[in-house]
């Protein structure tokens, strides 16, 4: 089940800024949320501590526990590092590439617009987040979409990135992106240790 209470929440149960916005939450309030937050103690047993980067990785990505570990045994099954594996599969979704190439100012905004039907792959409406994109495809905020404010806030840049990822070629004018090749590690600027949710889920 995914969460959907607070975002800047998460953060702080996470110990680290999962989105923009939280930031300069976090920065203000750098211990986890409630009443006994500034008092309580993480736990650094091994299985605390990757149980922790496992739910990092969800709330970064707003999966599922179900979709996690789905990703999971798909990545073990491949050639790859399995963490890695799990990156790029993560990193491929539909919203995240919306996400990642400016469109939105969070993966919830990116999710909301891809659910609302604003965004098409190939040239045909996906309204499935979790749409697997492959290199060569080109995803676009749909024609009459694009005089929507937030849409147009994005054609001029304002939730974009200061580096574009490697992998998609973006146009913010056009409001259109391509995946060119499949992420590399390097590529991808994540706060958490993917080795640790291979080891998590291993056990």
């Amino acid at each position: 089940m995914r969460y959907t209470g607070p975002k800047v929440r998460l953060s702080r149960r996470a110990g680290t800024p999962l989105t923009r916005k939280a930031v300069s939450y976090f920065e203000k309030r750098p211990y986890p949320p409630g009443e006994h937050g500034r008092r309580v103690r993480r736990s650094t047993s091994d299985f605390a501590v990757r149980m922790a980067e496992k739910q990092k990785m969800r709330w970064y990505y707003d999966v599922s526990e179900k979709q996690l570990l789905r990703t999971y045994e798909n990545s073990r099954k491949r050639s790859g590092r399995t963490g890695e594996e799990m990156l790029t599969e993560l990193e491929l979704r539909l919203v995240t590439v919306v996400l990642r190439a400016g469109f939105a100012p969070s993966i919830y905004a990116a999710r909301q617009y891809v659910n609302h039907g604003h965004i098409t792959v190939d040239g045909k409406k996906v309204d499935i987040p979790s749409y697997q994109l492959k290199p060569g495809q080109v995803i676009e905020v749909r024609e009459k979409s694009k005089n929507m404010v937030p849409f147009v806030e994005a054609a001029e840049g304002v939730h974009a990135d200061d580096k574009t990822a490697g992998f998609l070629a973006v146009s913010h004018r056009d409001l259109r992106a391509a995946v060119v090749d499949r992420p590399k590690r390097e590529q991808v600027p994540v706060p958490f240790d993917e080795q640790l949710v291979v080891e998590f889920y291993a056990r």
